[in-house]
């Protein structure tokens, strides 16, 4: 069964915070992003970024992915955040307000200054206007380049549009970007519910990100955990008819048939790529 990279719940932590970063070792998301962007005051850049890469470096994550969020290459901070963060070799970079592939390519050559590791990825956050327009590009400026990261909230302020429950005045921007994603073989992650105490607000969202096809969530708060780990697992009934459904077609196989009928439907080849990950990703979960 192929590896699967469980990216339902991925925890933006001000890496500023020395008691969040602290909490965040027992906390069950399957991944941490350490934040030096937004979350982070510039008074306290300098601090998150010594906070980021102890923690990257301590090896006290049980095993889940470190990200790291630098500023944007609009500012003077990035080039210190990743001078600071690189030596520590975390799983990935993050790049806030990626627009065009010539983002992506300049930090590619910077990390490797710092001498990254061959298997350091690169994440982008999609997150404007032009960000979704020029989707295409985006998605193969890099080999290192693997998980998108879906800004809403920015794009929202961007098309002076309003949030709405079903995310109707951007749904065509999310399904651009998974789109592309898809082409191109990438993670693509939903972007965060601001409202970390609406937990019926917060529950539709993950429901509707995994109707559209998101990996997983990007989270503000350790109270989102739980409920995105649930949703963006595959539930009983998928996980069920997912084994059901290779074994018919093994079955099948073994007599010669190409096709195997299953509850009264056809179950081909094309279906069994989505079993197999669901079957992997329980795997991977238990």
């Amino acid at each position: 069964m192929a590896d699967v990279k469980l990216r339902r719940s991925m925890l933006f932590m001000p890496a500023s915070n020395a008691r969040a970063l602290e909490k965040a070792k027992a906390l069950p998301a399957d991944g941490l992003i350490f934040d030096l962007e937004d979350a982070v005051a510039p008074d306290a850049k300098a601090i998150a970024r010594e906070q980021a890469a102890a923690a990257v470096a301590s090896g006290n994550y049980g095993g889940r992915d470190l990200v790291v969020r630098i500023n944007g290459m609009d500012t003077d901070w990035w080039r210190e955040d990743l001078k600071a963060v690189v030596p520590s070799h975390p799983f990935a970079i993050l790049l806030p307000k990626v627009e065009g592939p010539e983002a992506i390519q300049r930090v590619e050559e910077e990390i490797a200054w710092h001498n990254a590791h061959p298997d350091m990825e690169i994440w982008a956050m999609i997150e404007t206007p032009k960000a979704f327009l020029n989707a295409g590009s985006i998605a193969e400026a890099s080999d290192r380049l693997t998980t998108w990261v879906v800004g809403g909230n920015d794009l929202v302020k961007d098309l002076r549009a309003k949030h709405t429950k079903e995310r109707l005045p951007v749904i065509t921007a999310l399904g651009l970007a998974l789109l592309h994603a898809r082409a191109n073989d990438l993670t693509i992650l939903d972007s965060v519910y601001g409202n970390f105490r609406d937990e019926e607000g917060f529950t539709f969202e993950c429901e509707q990100a995994k109707e559209l096809g998101f990996d997983g969530k990007t989270l503000i708060h350790p109270a989102q955990i739980n409920v995105a780990n649930r949703i963006f697992a595959p539930s009983e009934e998928e996980l069920d008819l997912a084994r059901r459904m290779l074994a018919a077609f093994e079955e099948a196989k073994s007599e010669g048939r190409g096709i195997a009928v299953l509850d009264g439907r056809m179950v081909e080849e094309l279906h069994l790529e989505e079993a197999r990950r669901m079957v992997a990703m329980a795997e991977a979960i238990a």
